[in-house]
């Protein structure tokens, strides 16, 4: 059958049949997607009553304001805790965290091991070493002071391994 307005477009040769056949088939896949998206609304909508449930526009609106109102003293509570450590970190670095201590027998004499060497440093290997030589007549305390690790004065023996150990480097 050949018709006009098929002629028209190009298209006279073509059998009716076919076309409604064609259109047929679009016709069935445009219901199949439109029963898909019905059956996702409806899904959505049961998802959104359960979340709606019990609540109205004035109360989801209030408890939305409520949740903003907690993360912005969560965020500055955040902010707080950093500045905190951040000081904390400040004035631990320059607390005494090393120790090394040495035992000994300043004069073979005495025996006891009562004199003692011992090294105090901060993160930076900054502090002292306390000497504490102790004899059958009296007891002698001095302290010599340590900056980068290093002492201007000379060690002995002892406040050097005290020093040593302080550091984690025990020779």
């Amino acid at each position: 059958m050949n018709n006009s307005f098929f002629a028209s477009l190009g298209m006279g040769n073509i059998d009716i049949g076919i076309i409604l056949i064609v259109l047929a088939t679009i016709i069935l896949l445009l219901i199949i997607l439109n029963i898909v998206n019905i059956c996702s609304i409806r899904k959505l909508k049961k998802r959104y009553d359960i979340f709606m449930q019990g609540k109205n526009v004035k109360s989801l609106e209030s408890e939305i304001i409520g949740l903003f109102e907690d993360n912005k003293f969560i965020k500055n509570s955040i902010e707080k805790n950093k500045k905190d450590i951040q000081t904390l970190y400040k004035k631990f670095e320059s607390s005494f965290q090393k120790i090394g201590i040495i035992k000994y027998d300043a004069f073979r004499e005495i025996g006891g091991k009562l004199s003692f060497s011992l090294a105090l440093l901060d993160e930076n290997n900054n502090g002292f070493i306390l000497n504490s030589v102790h004899s059958t007549d009296a007891c002698y305390s001095y302290t010599k002071e340590i900056t980068n690790g290093h002492c201007n004065i000379s060690l002995g023996k002892e406040e050097e391994e005290a020093l040593n150990m302080a550091m984690g480097s025990e020779k």
